[in-house]
């Protein structure tokens, strides 16, 4: 699988960890890709109201899926506090309008670089967790799925919005 760009290329024949991590990789590069070369400006122009749906709200809300999934689920980092909502509500992260492209990245780089240390940390995808909203336990396994399954929607909306901001398309 070739790119033809800067994103990493997920194995073609990797063991299952090493595709999941890959995937996920292609699919954290593919959301900043989508994010090059805009203002902040830009990068706060919502889609269409009422929704507050961003490029960047896009980025708050992958940190925040990252930060919950990895830190506060595998980690078990129960205190963690969100970082764009006092009430826990993965919705207000969709609202950059005082967002600066900053602040955004380094909370979301922040996060992910946590997400790579505690999966690779991990003795296997078997490892599993509580997750007190669910009421179950889940595995890396099930985590790195469900990030690839927010990623891959996330960035269907990603291209959207920055096909409505300067036409861009593609990738």
């Amino acid at each position: 699988m070739k790119t033809g760009d800067d994103r990493p290329t997920p194995p073609l024949r990797g063991d299952e960890r090493e595709t999941l991590r890959g995937f996920l990789e292609f699919h954290r590069a593919t959301l900043a890709m989508k994010c090059e070369g805009l203002t902040d400006e830009q990068l706060r122009q919502q889609s269409s109201p009422p929704s507050t749906l961003s490029l960047l709200g896009l980025v708050r809300h992958m940190a925040e899926v990252e930060r919950t999934w990895f830190r506060r689920v595998v980690n078990q980092e129960l205190d963690l506090p969100f970082l764009w909502s006092a009430k826990g509500d993965f919705q207000e992260a969709y609202d950059a309008s005082r967002s600066t492209r900053e602040e955004v990245f380094a909370a979301w780089e922040a996060e992910v670089e946590h997400a790579r240390r505690i999966e690779r940390e991990a003795a296997s995808l078997d490892v599993r967790a509580y997750f007190a909203r669910w009421e179950e336990d889940v595995s890396l396994r099930m985590v790195m799925v469900h990030l690839l399954h927010e990623y891959a929607r996330h960035n269907g909306h990603a291209d959207f919005l920055r096909e409505s901001i300067d036409g861009v398309v593609g990738a």
